[in-house]
């Protein structure tokens, strides 16, 4: 049943090079896509290119060439605040590092890209922000300064903080990297429950081995190339 679902991400052809000092191609020809509702995995060894090709398909980085569509839209040429609009309302994003804000407290860190985005009331922010830290079992932390919290705790905020606008697809970098193995399972078992109750799409980079064997689907790169998918 799979095949029938709308495609939430293409990738068609994206060559990356850089510049230092000589002319280096670091993604060569990649090309897959992701369906919605898929909860799918990128692997390799370090400097394989897996961050760099997740830049791009995040719209972060527009120097590539080859085509990209986000939810039916050819996104590639599109102009930087359009991109950025696109970006806040259609992507969720997880690093490695949680990037809290210290000064705010759990609730108000969560609804900072629903700020941003301006598609709804403060009052309707909050309830959607609690309602994101129910997912997570975090909702007796609302009300403390980000830097209460332990580093998992933190990792989870930061997971809700990126489904704060309901966005069409996650993407992760190393969400698990800074992470022990208790915390590990516990992020990871979070997106499964994502992916499974909640259909989210999502899309993670991870070295963690066990991790991707549990998503529906591993795309492994070498070199910069996509070897298997």
């Amino acid at each position: 049943m799979k095949n029938h679902h709308p495609t939430a991400l293409q990738a068609e052809g994206i060559d990356k090079f850089f510049f230092n000092p000589t002319k280096t191609q670091v993604l060569k020809k990649i090309s897959f896509e992701v369906k919605q509702g898929e909860f799918v995995s990128v692997v390799g060894k370090s400097g394989c290119g897996k961050s760099t090709l997740l830049y791009i398909l995040s719209t972060m980085d527009t120097d590539y060439q080859g085509k990209l569509h986000l939810d039916g839209e050819l996104i590639t040429g599109k102009p930087r605040n359009y991109l950025a609009h696109l970006r806040n309302e259609k992507i969720g994003f997880v690093f490695q590092f949680h990037y809290l804000l210290n000064e705010f407290s759990v609730l108000e860190n969560i609804m900072i890209p629903g700020l941003k985005l301006g598609k709804y009331s403060r009052e309707e922010l909050e309830y959607r922000a609690m309602e994101k830290l129910r997912i997570f079992e975090m909702e007796e932390h609302a009300l403390k300064k980000a830097n209460q919290l332990s580093g998992g705790q933190k990792q989870r905020v930061a997971i809700a903080r990126a489904l704060i606008n309901d966005p069409l697809l996650i993407m992760g970098d190393e969400p698990t990297g800074n992470l022990d193995k208790k915390n590990s399972d516990i992020v990871f078992n979070k997106f499964k429950e994502l992916a499974q109750e909640f259909k989210q799409t999502m899309l993670v980079v991870t070295h963690d081995q066990e991790f991707a064997e549990g998503t529906d689907r591993i795309i492994e790169m070498e070199d910069g190339r996509v070897i298997r998918q």
